[in-house]
């Protein structure tokens, strides 16, 4: 069995609760709208907080990948593509990317034909990490 580190589960599982919240869109599209488009406008404590801490975990995550790639995790390619993904979205909206801005502003359109299925995505992505997280978590304390 390979041996899960005490960050893993903790990754999966703040993960999984951030992404969830996104149920909050599904209910109530146009106050989780203005909210996410406040905070990514504004940029204030907030904002920098959340980019801090969602950088950070994604940062230990690859340096964990890299460090741990001969043992094969299959759950560590998330923390390649997964991470990978969330360090250049925080990157793209640090730096206002025009094309990123233009992408976020399409996903938080509350009127768009796709809104349920994108937030769902999230929602089902959420839920998938904060299960793996539980696992890994379970796997951990048995060993």
């Amino acid at each position: 069995m390979r041996e899960v580190r005490p960050f893993e589960p903790w990754f999966f599982i703040l993960f999984g609760l951030f992404h969830l919240h996104r149920v909050w869109g599904l209910l109530d599209r146009e106050s989780y709208a203005a909210f996410w488009l406040g905070v990514l406008t504004e940029r204030g404590v907030f904002y920098w907080t959340l980019m801090a801490a969602l950088g950070g975990m994604c940062l230990l995550a690859l340096a964990l990948f890299f460090r741990c790639f001969r043992e094969r995790c299959w759950w560590r390619w998330v923390y390649l593509f997964g991470g990978g993904y969330v360090l250049f979205d925080l990157f793209a909206i640090a730096a206002d990317l025009p094309f990123w801005h233009r992408l976020l502003t399409a996903m938080f359109d509350t009127a768009a034909w796709y809104w349920n299925w994108l937030w769902s995505a999230f929602v089902v992505l959420g839920a998938a990490c904060l299960l793996l997280g539980i696992c890994l978590l379970r796997q951990r304390r048995r060993v």
